[in-house]
This record gives structure tokens, sequence and C-alpha cells, in this order.
């Protein structure tokens, strides 16, 4: 079967980036922008708010290995749902919690998961997740895909990445790559 893509934006790119990497049954991720109505945005114009894009990571994804729903899952175990526009420290609409379907089956898993999601009160708080339409995506600058694997070392990855990753590597141990 051929490959799926899953657009998904949930805070930082960078801190979503290197838990779909671990995942089995993905093919690759690459940070970038949707939802927006700026052409070809570039880093400095996302994060001023006002192009209407979300940081987001194109995975794309063998769905014999692992289905959209359980990359759901995953998406909605690493970031918190609840907060509009903000995660954590980072606030803005470029952060804002989003699914792209990128057809009608996404949508409707998407909406299913996040009443499910809903009903059995996991969070604590209501889901604030947009579901978008899959608007023109553009990839992030190159210094942006793998940032966290390029940089360990960097505040923002030893603060905030590295206990998402490890949270991440926990939870989902069974489900990472051999």
């Amino acid at each position: 079967m051929d490959a799926q893509v899953a657009i998904l934006g949930g805070g930082c790119f960078w801190c979503l980036e290197p838990c779909f990497l671990e995942l089995e049954g993905v093919l690759g991720v690459e940070s970038g922008y949707c939802g927006g109505h700026l052409d070809d945005p570039g880093y400095e114009a996302v994060c001023t708010g006002t192009t209407g894009h979300a940081e987001v990571v194109r995975v794309s994804f063998d769905p014999e290995r692992i289905g959209y729903r359980e990359l759901l899952e995953v998406f909605f175990a690493i970031h918190d749902p609840t907060t509009p526009d903000r995660q954590g420290n980072d606030v803005g609409p470029q952060y804002r919690s989003a699914i792209f379907p990128q057809d009608e089956e996404q949508a409707r898993i998407a909406r299913e998961l996040i009443a499910s999601l809903e009903a059995e009160d996991v969070f604590g708080a209501p889901i604030v997740t947009r579901i978008e339409g899959s608007g023109p995506y553009y990839p992030a600058e190159a210094y942006h895909q793998r940032y966290y694997e390029s940089n360990p070392a960097q505040g923002y990855c030893r603060m905030v990445v590295a206990p998402k990753l490890a949270k991440f590597r926990r939870r989902f141990a069974d489900r990472r790559r051999a």
C-alpha cells in the first residue's frame, strides 16, 4: 500500500518531530507550516502570529504498520490539546492544536477520536484542537528539520523537548522502532 500523510500542529514543531521519528510505521517527518493565508511563509513571518499558519509536522506513514487513529492518539498524548493558541510558554496562533486532514476519512477519524476523548474526560478540560482544511503545506527552513537531533544541548531542547520526548518514550515504548 502507498504511504499516507498526516499534518499535525501541536505547538513547536521541534517537540513533535522527534517523537514521531521514533514511532514504528512512520516513514518520515518534516517540520513546516500550514493553515495560513501567506504563500511560502518563513519562520520569522510565522512567529509574528499574523500569517495564520500553525507550526506543524508532516508525517508520512505506512498505514499497514500504523493507522491514522494511532498517530492521532500519540499526537494527543504528546501535547496539551486544551490550551488555545498555546503550548507551555509558547504562545500565539502558530502554536495552536490543529489537525489538517488530507481527506474526509481522516477528518472523520479525527472527529470521532476527539468526541471519544471528550466523552471520557481524558484531559479534564475541553479539547480545543481545530480540525482545519488541508490547505497548502510549506516545509520549514532546513535548519528546523531534525532540530532536536542536531541541537540536543540547546536550552529549549534541554528544557522543553527532552522531557516531552522522555514522556513519549515511556508511554509508547511498545510502539517505538526496534
